[in-house]
């Protein structure tokens, strides 16, 4: 049975895009059919990690919110980004497609002012899992809380929330956490981004995880490396033994824990 996991984060900044970027691609590598639909559409980013850029896309999920395609129509096969530049030969063993927000100012400023349909979004979804015979749906979703990530929220059968050691994060995830609650989300689990490497992450971890009666998933380091990389590339393949890339792992296979 497919399976749709919401990542959120309250604030933007926390490194949402790229860490769904880096846990659909290891799920990809692992064998299974993934689709990312980036629904952050007010300030998309995704189609950057998959060098996706406005000239190769011919449709968007905003054509497919104004009617203009189906949304199989706007999915894009990324599977080769999932190829180690040194390993070029890896064979790859699941499939990874990606439906990109248009990056079109003219597009982006019509859905700020009139809206969309989200119960049409939301038929989107379930039409993309069953034409593309998926086994996870990962969505982006946008940072806070509006109409389009209630829903997101209220389908999913895991909700990913990513949270930055600040207290102002701290705020935003409790908020995220008692509305996923109320919905009633059947799992719930938190990554912790830009840690410093100076923080001791066992006790962060265990404070984390106190506050909100949710597990932690994995700490993700402050990473120079990481920011090097610049969002031109999937961090997770390019140095699959980094520990990062090693963390990700750990989430990607507690996801599919969860979700089985």
């Amino acid at each position: 049975m497919s399976k749709i996991i919401s990542i959120h984060s309250f604030r933007g900044g926390t490194g949402k895009s790229n860490t769904i970027a880096n846990i659909a691609a290891t799920m990809a590598i692992q064998g299974k059919r993934v689709a990312i639909i980036d629904t952050d559409i007010q300030s998309p980013g995704v189609h950057i990690i998959f060098g996706l850029n406005e000239h190769k896309i011919e449709y968007s999920l905003n054509d497919y919110l104004w009617g203009r395609c189906e949304m199989k129509d706007a999915a894009y096969d990324v599977t080769h980004t999932l190829i180690n530049r040194q390993q070029s030969s890896t064979q790859i063993k699941g499939n990874l497609y990606l439906v990109p927000s248009s990056i079109k100012a003219g597009e982006i400023s019509r859905i700020i002012r009139e809206g969309y349909d989200v119960v049409r979004l939301n038929d989107g979804f379930q039409e993309l899992i069953v034409s593309l015979n998926l086994d996870y749906l990962f969505i982006d979703t946008h940072p806070g809380l509006n109409e389009e990530t209630l829903i997101s929220i209220g389908i999913s059968h895991v909700l990913i929330i990513v949270l930055r050691p600040d207290q102002q994060d701290f705020q935003g995830t409790a908020v995220t956490v008692d509305v996923a609650r109320k919905l009633r989300v059947p799992k719930m689990l938190l990554v912790i981004n830009k840690a410093l490497s100076s923080l001791n992450f066992p006790d962060l971890q265990q404070q984390v995880e106190s506050i909100y009666n949710v597990s932690v998933s994995g700490i993700l380091p402050l990473s120079e490396d990481m920011a090097e990389l610049g969002s031109k590339d999937i961090f997770a393949v390019q140095y699959p033994e980094h520990p990062i890339s090693q963390t990700v792992q750990k989430i990607a296979a507690q996801i599919a824990d969860v979700a089985a």
